[in-house]
């Protein structure tokens, strides 16, 4: 009967590990798919298309070309290859205050033939038209479709996604921000948790432990949400008027935040990883003359390194991927951050602000799907190198 138990409990334990295995390759699978047609999408937005004239030999426009044009940054068609006149953008607006509404007719039935006419007569035209409008006519020629740019995506500086005529979703200030509040939060939750742990772990009481220990492990089940209120009600005016900054949500106060949210794990983890250090191994080390202080950090530390590293990757991993906090004290700018005190956006600030506004199936919706791809790439690396260089200590 007792065997018979064991191999249903055993049976039941292979199963839930299938299945979460299972589930998590699913998960993964789903984010990738997702992911990987946002390449697929044109560089127009979707059911828009952009037309010159027939004589124009420009025939493809990158998406940064396209928005320099109709930001005005791009004046002449010899900066994109074609001849030397000027560029004149034009969208529905333009041709709807140039003609009146009984010229363009019922149900705009003669827009088409007022689109050939105004493009003869502006041989510079570039006109952004809903595709349903865009004359059959030699005199109008179609920009061909591009599809989003890989190149475009990881090497681009502008994150507008809702930009006409040509969204833009340039990775690099999210990337930046994410990782420049990510970094500055564990350059300063590092030294202070270990700290903590040691203190904990090799000197303090026991009374003092039993104290401290349960009001360390409260901090890791205080919602991210409440940290975010406490870093906008009083960490964001304070580091404003201290440092006397236009604004009080930059990146130095989402990494203040983090660091405070990144503490417990850092703390418990490095703690218990040094208290399950061998007592044998402390009194051999102190019976070889080593004081205190050198068994912990040429014995006890070295022996916890595992741990230890463990804690550091799960403390990235909260600093990386939190996502409410940092949404609430960073300023939520898309910008390249040049210094810890201005604004920035983290990338999962900025799927979880946007997702639910991207229309499901479009260049958006699948660009933030790219983004946790991303994360999930970034969580991986740091996991697998923390493993690595763990295992180079222990080795040594």
């Amino acid at each position: 009967m007792r065997r018979a138990i064991e191999k249903v409990v055993e049976g039941l334990l292979t199963v839930s590990g299938a299945t979460t295995s299972a589930i998590i390759l699913l998960i993964v699978v789903f984010l990738f798919k997702e992911g990987a047609g946002f390449f697929r999408h044109s560089n127009v937005e979707n059911g828009y298309s952009l037309c010159v004239s027939g004589k124009n030999p420009v025939y493809r426009l990158s998406s940064d070309e396209i928005k320099k044009i109709f930001d005005y940054e791009i004046v002449s068609w010899d900066e994109v290859g074609g001849e030397s006149i000027e560029i004149v953008p034009f969208r529905m607006g333009n041709i709807m205050e140039r003609y009146s509404e009984e010229e363009l007719g019922e149900d705009y039935i003669n827009l088409p033939a007022k689109i050939i006419e105004v493009t003869k007569e502006i041989p510079g035209i570039i006109l952004f038209l809903p595709l349903q409008y865009i004359p059959d006519d030699v005199s109008v020629k179609k920009i061909e479709d591009s599809r989003i740019d890989v190149s475009d995506f990881f090497a681009g500086t502008d994150w507008i996604p809702t930009a006409t005529p040509s969204p833009q979703f340039g990775l690099l200030p999210l990337l930046l921000g994410t990782l420049w509040v990510g970094l500055f939060a564990i350059i300063i939750a590092l030294p202070l948790g270990l700290g903590v742990a040691i203190y904990m772990a090799e000197l303090a009481t026991p009374r003092i432990r039993n104290v401290l220990k349960p009001m360390i492990e409260l901090l890791a089940g205080i919602p991210s949400v409440v940290y975010g209120f406490f870093g906008l009600v009083v960490l964001v005016p304070f580091i404003q008027r201290t440092l006397n900054l236009p604004v009080g949500e930059t990146a130095f106060a989402g990494s203040i935040v983090l660091a405070i949210m990144s503490l417990p794990t850092i703390i418990t983890v490095a703690e218990d990883a040094m208290r399950n250090t061998p007592q044998t191994v402390r009194e051999a080390s102190l019976g070889l003359g080593a004081s205190h202080w050198q068994t912990i950090y040429r014995v006890i530390i070295p022996y916890s390194l595992s741990g230890i590293s463990a804690a550091v990757v799960l403390g990235i991993g909260r600093a990386v991927g939190e996502t409410m906090a940092v949404l609430m004290v960073t300023g939520n700018a898309a910008v390249i951050p040049q210094t810890l005190f201005e604004p920035v956006r983290t990338i999962p600030a900025t799927i979880a602000a946007e997702l639910g506004e991207a229309p499901a199936g479009g260049a958006h919706y699948n660009a933030l799907f790219v983004l946790g791809c991303i994360l999930f790439i970034i969580t991986v690396v740091v996991s697998i190198s923390a493993e690595l260089i763990s295992k180079k200590r222990v080795d040594s």
